[in-house]
Parts: C-alpha cells; structure tokens; sequence
C-alpha cells in the first residue's frame, strides 16, 4: 500500500510539474500576435494553448480567431469571437474580428443563415467603429454592407457616404479606395477611374504596414483592366519593400489573369512561396499562389507544370472550385 501510495504521489508530482512547465512555456499575447502577424505555421497551436492557459482572457480569444480565419476555419472563428466579445463587449478588437469572421462564414451558408447572420455582422462592425473610430477596417466593412444590403436590413448608400467621408478625413488613399467603392456601385466608369489614379497618386506615402492597402490599389486596377498599370504599381511596390511577399504575389496574380509578362509572374509566385519574403497576416495562402502558378504555366502551354501546381493548390484547397476547374480543363 505504502509503495503505491508513493508511486502515485510521484505521478502526481511529475504531471503537476509537467503541466506548468507547459504552461510557462506558453507564447505570450504579444508573441502570438507576431506569429499570426507572421503568418508562421505553429500561430494556430500557440493561439490554442495561450486560450488554453488563459480562459478569461478576450484577447487570447481574439487572437484565436484570428488564427482561425487565416488557416481558413471561420466557423471556428465566429465562436472564438462571440468568446471574445462575451469577455469584452466593449473591445474594439474583438468586435472587428467577429465582424470579420461572420463576414467570411457568411460566404458559406445557405441564403436563410445569410439573411440570420447579416444583423450580428454589421453589429459587430458598427461597435466597433463606435469604440475605435479609427478602425479602417471596420468602416471600410460597412461600406460594403451598406452598399450589399437592403434599406430594411440596415443598408443605404446614404450609410456608406458617412464612412467614406470619415475614412477620408483620416487617410488620403484609403478615402479614395473608399470613394472607388461608391463609384463603382453607381457604375460611374469614369469616377471610379479617377478616384483610382487618386489613390495610386497618393500611395507612396502609405507606410511599410499598409500591405493590404496597396493589395487593394492593385486589385482595383486589375478590375478595371488596366493590367499594364497594376503591374507598375507592383513593381514599384518591390522595389520599396523587397522584403515583402506581397507585391510578389500581385505580379503574379496580375499575369495569371491577363496573360501578359508571364514569366517574370511566374518566377515572382516562385518567390512567395519560397519562406524567405516576409509574409503578412492577410496575405494569400500558398494553395492560391499554386493556383495562380498552374494558370500561368497553363498559359505558357508547359501542361505538366501546370498539372503538378494545380495539384499542390488542391492538396492545400481542397475546397476550391475554381482549381478544379482549372485542372480538368488542362
């Protein structure tokens, strides 16, 4: 009895100091945004244990939603978030990343859920800009809600005007992005044009950080076909920031979609995938960068190429219809 007794005494004893040598080794909040930030493989499992270890605490969760959506888990976000916001109604933060998880959950539902979720999303984001006006994000959401959504769910050009004009008066490229969101709804061609070559205008002033910003230039003038331009921009952008994984990934995006300079956006799609480009939160997964790799080979008829990086999208987008496509139509 006394030799078990001892013998469970020591397994106690070893679990206990198990589990707090876990513990201690947990990432810290700030170590966990990086991560995410980073884009790094383990974020996700560091977000988990930081929750894990922290229960009560709104910004884990927050961060855990966030790592959810960017391994593309937005079921699992939207719950992370509602956590968040339980914990902390009154947190800019967890308001935005609930926003931004019902806003990508909502892309896969059927209509009814859609027209359920619709409320708790635009909620969401209107909290948000009400607890930190400065919340580009969260106003630039709105915009598109309002300019989506029908008079009797909240909707209204009328909405979208006022978080055009206070994005505006905070930021000069982000106000143009904005006011082309509006040009575009209208159809108006012509505005929409010179509210673009504003905003490419403006962009050298954007800092290093507003990677998404300059995705959202690049994007804008891919739509209106101005394939020539958008590639100028990134390439400017590259120069600026060679670090960056971003502007690398646009080049090939740009001549995936235009079939124009397709080798220098094939070797740039090499490059993102390559780790050594420091990556940002919001940038695309690898499995797009495959994709966008396999149209490009396509394009220059190597088929076996093509085969082989459409294949490594699917293995990492096992969802996507549009490299389904792509694959059975090589």
């Amino acid at each position: 009895m006394r030799t078990a007794a001892l013998r469970a005494t020591a397994f106690a004893l070893a679990f206990a100091a198990a589990f707090a040598a876990g513990v201690a080794s947990a990432a810290t909040t700030s170590e966990v945004e990086a991560l995410i930030k980073q884009r790094a493989p383990n974020a996700l499992a560091q977000a988990q244990a930081l929750v894990d270890a922290e229960e009560s605490n709104a910004r884990a969760w927050t961060l855990l939603a966030r790592a959810q959506l960017m391994q593309g888990e937005p079921a699992d976000a939207v719950e992370s978030a509602e956590q968040a916001v339980e914990l902390a109604p009154n947190d800019a933060q967890a308001q935005l990343w609930l926003g931004n998880s019902l806003g990508v959950r909502i892309g896969e539902v059927n209509m009814l859920r859609q027209v359920a979720m619709a409320p708790d999303l635009r909620d969401a984001f209107e909290a948000a800009v009400r607890l930190d006006p400065g919340l580009f994000d969260a106003r630039t959401a709105l915009i598109q809600y309002y300019l989506r959504a029908p008079e009797a769910m909240g909707g209204g050009t009328a909405k979208a005007k006022v978080q055009v004009a206070e994005i505006a008066k905070r930021n000069a490229v982000r106000g143009h992005l904005a006011q082309a969101m509006l040009d575009r709804a209208a159809k108006d061609d012509a505005a929409y044009r010179r509210s673009i070559d504003a905003a490419v205008a403006a962009a050298p002033q954007l800092p290093a950080s507003d990677i998404d910003v300059r995705s959202a230039v690049v994007g804008n003038l891919v739509a209106q076909q101005r394939y020539a331009d958008a590639r100028d921009f990134a390439r400017a952008w590259s120069q600026a920031f060679p670090t960056q994984a971003a502007p690398q990934y646009q080049l090939g995006r740009i001549a995936a979609i235009s079939g124009e300079a397709l080798d220098e956006g094939g070797a740039a799609l090499k490059r993102y995938l390559d780790a050594g480009l420091s990556r940002g939160e919001n940038d695309p997964r690898d499995g797009f960068a495959w994709w966008r790799l396999g149209q490009i080979q396509a394009k220059q008829g190597d088929t076996a190429a093509a085969r082989a990086s459409l294949q490594a999208a699917l293995r990492l987008e096992p969802d996507n219809a549009e490299v389904k496509k792509a694959l059975d139509a090589l």
